[in-house]
């Protein structure tokens, strides 16, 4: 059994977007291994916490910390570091379209400065297999399906074995049986220990897959015992 530890704690944090005030006073705690799902209106701050979170942007008040470092004392050249021990999904794949599946994965391994070419090799053959992807190393993006890309997409946010995927709308351009599909790969990597916060707007998912459900709302961030569409 997984160690309980906590990975995300914002204390009393507000965050503004542009001199914006988006969402204020939040108080939240999340464990490894942990499946959260953030829902909320288009516009409710759900896309601002994710980029608190990978620093896109900076902390103005209150607290908060993630895998391990300080969101308040964090440096510009910090912020790679922390990256490294995120993985980020989004819904637009952001695939290097000119080169294959192995190719988008040596990218990113070398760019977080992995030298070793065995390493390097093994570790991509980790992931792809891990993501069922294990014999199209070798296809470009346009190759593969959606769901393929997609797959593709949480190798690459696996790479430097994260402690925390956050998910934009993963799901958002998928059929429903793909959708189920990424879900079921997201929530087996939640059981191996990696955190999964998951921003969505598709309840059919949340209905089907169980998950821990924080709502944006009105500025704020609020836990729901059970699903309530909005």
């Amino acid at each position: 059994m997984t160690e309980k530890k906590t990975v995300i704690e914002l204390e009393k944090a507000s965050i503004f977007q542009q001199n914006t005030l988006i969402l204020s006073d939040i108080n939240l705690v999340i464990n490894n291994a942990e499946f959260v799902y953030l829902i909320g209106y288009t516009g409710s701050g759900k896309t601002t916490l994710l980029k608190l979170l990978y620093a896109e942007l900076n902390l103005e008040q209150g607290n908060a910390k993630i895998a391990g470092f300080d969101l308040n004392k964090i440096t510009d050249k910090e912020i790679p570091f922390l990256r490294r021990k995120l993985g980020i999904v989004f819904q637009d794949f952001q695939l290097l379209t000119d080169r294959s599946a192995y190719e988008n994965l040596y990218f990113v391994l070398k760019a977080t400065a992995w030298k070793n070419k065995a390493e390097m090799d093994t570790r991509i053959n980790e992931v792809l297999e891990l993501v069922g992807l294990g014999t199209k190393s070798f296809k470009m993006p346009f190759e593969l399906s959606g769901g393929e890309q997609q797959r593709l997409v949480i190798a690459r946010a696996l790479l430097n074995h994260p402690e925390v995927i956050l998910a934009d709308e993963p799901t958002g351009n998928l059929d429903p049986t793909t959708s189920d599909e990424i879900m079921k790969l997201l929530h087996d990597i939640s059981k191996l220990g990696t955190t999964i916060l998951m921003a969505t707007h598709d309840y059919r998912l949340i209905q089907k897959f169980e998950g821990r459900i924080l709502k944006c709302e009105k500025g704020r961030i609020e836990e729901q015992s059970k699903f309530h569409k909005i």
